[in-house]
């Protein structure tokens, strides 16, 4: 059975590369009914913290992962990897220097490795300097810990970054050591930034945290990021995790550097958003909303899947729908100074205003068809072309030049909101 693993650390908040990771090991146990382990990875007692795990954890099952079996923590098996390390010491292969224990690195070996993404790849031992097994205050090396966790938990396949390429022939030499049977390998080319360079702050966020604020949504956000190592048969892009793992093989990813883009995330969220079901999207809004500091506590769920409804086509993340909609939540919205010169400047244009808002008023149904009919009555009247007066109400009942449907906004928003607006303007 293929076993994975997915190893964080808890020094920091669950990094985009290191989501891709997990995604990928994920993929490759699910797909052929395997199993995906966690193993934290706390051995800097100094620089872990539990709020980073809370952040890590919560992080993976935003994005859809479960993992199987209990967690493992490196912090509780000192005593497990010093025993190992006693015993290379005792077959001849290890030394102490102190209270550290290192590994003897035997010169003019080569070291070989199939790796399943980039194929073969070798290492000579002379650029190795002798390898510490135990450091001098008792907790153990990365790469040792790492040999002796990924033997007792059984993993198969050894998924990650081209960041660790360098350290598997050293942990080869610790599989062949203590007389174990190794994994089979596979590093991911990193991601990088537009610009080429490794994916960084400068380019944006980097942590999944970041994007979940910032309003994505995780099946968007992973979908993204497996398109991000590898190309589904066929070349089909919009892909949820489900399908993702029916298709995955480990052997088809891809072997050159990905570079994030910002901009295709953000499509790819859009449609993630306009395939969701108003009901599914209700309390993601309400809660991008409370977080982006509107108050919609008295919006009631009907009339705020309405606003949905109007918005869902025009936004990219979940964040914009606030920017966009703000009108609906409160009164003292922002409003285009360069549109309200052009628009509501002319004295002309408030003329029109105001007896548009007048005919409005003496309306018996407030619906859009209605609304449409008075306002290109009075154009027509008015010898004006329907832009003529539809621009200056826009700007006067939501401040800006674009949006949704006027007419079917101004009945979400209902008469006596759109007149006193309307009105207010066009003094």
């Amino acid at each position: 059975m293929i076993t994975v693993r997915f190893a964080p650390s808890p020094t920091g908040w669950l990094h985009l590369g290191s989501a891709r990771t997990a995604l990928f090991n994920w993929l490759a146990a699910r797909h052929a009914g395997g199993r995906f382990l966690l193993r934290i990875e706390d051995t800097d007692q100094v620089r872990s913290d539990a709020k980073f795990l809370d952040e890590i954890l919560e992080g993976l099952k935003w994005l859809g992962l479960d993992w199987d079996g209990e967690l493992v923590y490196q912090s509780r098996r000192f005593e497990l990897y010093r025993q190992k390390a006693e015993d290379l010491v005792a077959a001849g292969q290890a030394y102490r220097e102190g209270p550290a224990i290192l590994y003897k690195v035997e010169p003019g070996r080569t070291v070989e490795v199939e790796d399943m993404i980039h194929g073969t790849i070798t290492f000579q031992t002379e650029n190795f300097k002798d390898q510490v097994l135990i450091k001098s205050d008792g907790s153990p090396a990365y790469n040792f810990a790492c040999v002796v966790d990924d033997s007792s938990q059984g993993i198969t396949h050894i998924l990650r970054g081209d960041d660790h390429i360098t350290n598997t022939p050293k942990q080869v030499l610790f599989y062949e050591a203590l007389g174990l049977t190794l994994p089979k390998f596979g590093h991911m080319p990193l991601i990088m930034g537009p610009d080429g360079a490794k994916l960084s702050k400068r380019h944006g966020g980097v942590s999944v945290r970041e994007y979940q604020n910032e309003g994505f949504l995780p099946e968007a956000l992973a979908n993204y990021l497996i398109l991000l190592g590898w190309t589904p048969p066929g070349g089909t892009e919009i892909l949820p995790l489900a399908e993702a793992a029916a298709l995955f093989e480990i052997q088809d990813m891809n072997d050159v550097q990905a570079k994030f883009d910002v901009q295709k995330l953000k499509w790819m969220n859009g449609e993630y958003i306009m395939k969701q079901p108003a009901a599914a999207l209700l309390p993601l809004l309400r809660g991008q909303l409370a977080r982006d500091g509107f108050d919609v506590s008295r919006v009631d769920d009907g009339l705020l899947a309405r606003i949905i409804e109007a918005y869902r086509v025009r936004i990219k993340t979940l964040r914009e729908f606030g920017e966009l909609a703000d009108f609906f939540f409160k009164d003292d919205f922002a409003v285009d100074e360069q549109a309200r010169e052009k628009f509501l400047g002319p004295a002309e244009n408030r003329s029109n205003l105001r007896e548009f808002a007048a005919r409005l008023e003496r309306l018996d149904i407030f619906s859009p068809d209605r609304i449409e009919a008075v306002c290109r009555s009075l154009a027509a009247e008015r010898d004006l072309k329907a832009a003529g007066i539809i621009h200056p109400a826009r700007l006067a009942i939501t401040g800006k030049t674009k949006g949704a449907g006027l007419f079917e906004l101004m009945e979400i928003l209902g008469r006596d909101r759109t007149l006193a607006r309307m009105k207010g303007a066009a003094l």
